[in-house]
């Protein structure tokens, strides 16, 4: 006997692997192995009896007008050896693709979702890894967040930016400075934002740094930028311990150009916005004089965040 099929038939009953579809590729296997002996017969084929196990390559037999007339046994002295090794390596694989669709069928199609994990070291430091359960995902450093800190056995929620299926199987790329980790965060917090009660318009973050978000209510009677905060500030702090005490803030969405450029300069208090050019989204807006910093923000972060808000160019001056 060549090969043990009470392994695949084990195999079959607990991975739900059909025994016709792993023979198949065993033999595919087989033959390939065959092809690489001294004196390979071109027509052959590698045949794995369901019974015994045993394996033979039958070559065809041709007449002398090239019309086949049947078969022979052509299988090299020694196979047996290299048919088992082969099966080995056929169902490892086989195995390795099985979970592979696995995890691919349970990650595929949830990108944009946040999901707790543990960090795990990994063999490149830049290279964070998190513990999903059915997956290591990768946390790449381009999706890390400046300053903080991944710690082995700590536990971290991130953004799904990345599912697919590459060379080394099943990869999962996440995030922790994608915008809509905090978009995410917010749903998770405020039930009106999860509902569609309270709608986060448009955000801009630089993260570990600063957020800013536009939000408005689609019902009446609902203070948007209070159900963000909570009671006594309880959902926006939430929000920016698991961000690393990123700040946040919290603007209302306005139609008006000149109204949202002017909250999204917050916490400065314009004294006029003017609409330059509404094709080309210019804007200015007028600041108190010991209000420009402010307004303009640590090394340009505050107009900067403003800016992308809004998606208008803001040109800030300073009056008395």
């Amino acid at each position: 006997m060549d090969i043990d099929l009470s392994v695949l038939r084990i195999i079959e009953r607990e991975r739900e692997i059909p025994l016709d579809t792993l023979i198949e590729l065993i033999e595919q296997a087989l033959f390939l192995a065959y092809q690489k002996t001294e004196g390979a017969w071109p027509d052959a084929r590698a045949e794995l009896d369901k019974a015994s196990g045993e394996v033979r390559i039958l070559a065809v037999e041709f007449d002398n007008d090239d019309t086949p007339i049947g078969e022979f046994d052509d299988t090299p002295t020694g196979f047996g050896r290299i048919a088992a090794q082969t099966a080995r390596q056929v169902i490892h694989q086989r195995l390795r693709d099985v979970e592979d669709e696995s995890v691919l069928g349970s990650f595929k199609g949830r990108e944009g979702e946040i999901v707790s994990g543990t960090i795990q070291q990994g063999r490149d430091p830049q290279m964070v890894q998190v513990d999903l359960g059915d997956v290591e995902a990768v946390l790449p450093p381009h999706e890390q967040v400046p300053g903080e800190t991944y710690r082995h056995g700590t536990r971290i929620r991130v953004y799904i930016a990345d599912v697919h299926k590459g060379p080394k199987g099943t990869s999962v790329t996440v995030s922790r400075t994608h915008p809509n980790l905090v978009r995410k965060l917010f749903a998770h917090e405020a039930p009106e934002i999860a509902d569609g009660t309270v709608e986060i318009v448009s955000l801009a973050r630089e993260a570990g740094h600063r957020t800013k978000l536009a939000v408005r209510a689609t019902k009446p009677g609902v203070n948007a930028k209070g159900s963000c905060i909570g009671e006594l500030g309880s959902r926006v702090r939430a929000v920016m311990n698991e961000l690393g005490q990123e700040k946040i803030d919290i603007v209302d969405y306005s139609d008006d150009p000149a109204k949202f450029i002017s909250h999204a300069l917050s916490p400065a208090k314009a004294r006029q916005v003017d609409i330059l050019d509404p094709d080309l989204q210019e804007s200015r807006a007028m600041v108190p004089r010991d209000q420009l910093s402010l307004a303009i923000g640590k090394e340009g972060q505050n107009a900067r965040l403003a800016a992308k808000l809004t998606g208008w160019k803001i040109d800030i001056i300073a009056v008395e």
